[in-house]
């Protein structure tokens, strides 16, 4: 995915504008990884901040728009094109003033966008 669009939900992700994601369950590809605990869009960075709990990673991970492959309101659960293992190595979330920050975020843009390209199960 361009860098550029990383930060855009693709247009087959099921996202209708508008749409309240918090507290739908996150599923990577090998997983589910925790719930969305808010999104933010600041400097048109549109992303996820997702609770990993406890029981996880321990902490809360910031996923921009363009990870996601699937949204289903329904069902409350949105699926990424990582694994629970890329996520956690994405670099670190630990403030919120970090998702205000260009640099940060472009930082976390070019991680996923490095990542490399995979199928995930639908939603």
């Amino acid at each position: 995915m361009a860098t550029d669009r990383i930060w855009s939900y693709a247009p087959d992700s099921g996202h209708v504008e508008g749409q309240d994601l918090t507290g739908f369950t996150v599923a990577a590809a090998d997983g589910t990884i925790g719930h969305v605990d808010r999104e933010a869009a600041p400097h048109g960075m549109r992303h996820l901040v997702v609770d990993t709990g406890v029981w996880v990673f321990g902490r809360s991970v910031l996923v921009p728009a363009g990870v996601v492959t699937g949204i289903d309101p329904q069902a409350r659960r949105i699926t990424l094109a990582c694994t629970g293992g890329e996520a956690k190595e994405a670099p670190r979330f630990r403030t919120d003033s970090e998702t205000l920050d260009q640099g940060y975020l472009r930082t976390v843009g070019d991680y996923y966008d490095r990542l490399p390209p995979r199928e995930t199960a639908s939603v």
